[in-house]
């Protein structure tokens, strides 16, 4: 089945939302999910896959200087493992280079799959860090542990932390849900 790619429209956003929500659901960013689309400013770019009406695609890039970044790209579950991640990447490569970007990158969680797909595709990962998760359903003491002094009267529930590399080890002895972020560059 034929796959057009074209720029994003606001007609689009239910259908963005998702195929965002349900390509995220089964990964690591299972909880990175927004109820609007996030807009992209110029000279950044917004593009979709379709197919026979339906939106099987996205792919959002925003442009600083030389350093176009991923914002968002997913394929929606029913249309995965047929090259729509890899066209849209393609298209969005090719038009950072219009733009003059010379850096494509990307920020993701350590989820499996995720990882061997921006390698096979020719990233490399430069940078690292930790995104903690300290959530109250989990364990009901994590969020006071995630945080030092509270306000009186506040009780956190959930607790989302960035923290360094070199902690890892002694984070996840503390919380259920610690993801190395990893940051994942190619050359334009």
């Amino acid at each position: 089945m034929h796959h057009a790619i074209r720029d994003y429209t606001a007609e689009d956003e239910t259908a963005w939302l998702r195929c965002r929500v349900l390509s995220f659901l089964t990964t690591a960013s299972f909880d990175d999910v927004v109820t609007s689309k996030p807009t992209i400013p110029a000279p950044g770019f917004e593009r979709v896959a379709e197919s026979g009406g339906t939106l099987t695609g996205i792919i959002d890039v925003a442009i600083d200087g030389d350093l176009a970044t991923i914002e968002t790209i997913a394929v929606h579950p029913d249309h995965q493992r047929r090259g729509i991640g890899r066209a849209l990447l393609r298209e969005a490569r090719a038009r950072a280079r219009e733009l003059g970007a010379r850096t494509l990158d990307a920020w993701t969680r350590d989820d499996p799959g995720t990882l061997r797909w921006y390698r096979a595709n020719g990233f490399t990962e430069s940078e690292h860090y930790l995104h903690v998760y300290a959530n109250y359903s989990t364990d009901p003491s994590e969020p006071d542990r995630a945080i030092g002094e509270r306000r009186p009267g506040l009780r956190p529930m959930a607790v989302f932390s960035h923290a360094r590399l070199e902690d890892e080890q002694a984070l996840r002895a503390q919380f259920a849900r610690v993801h190395v972020c990893r940051r994942f560059v190619s050359t334009l």
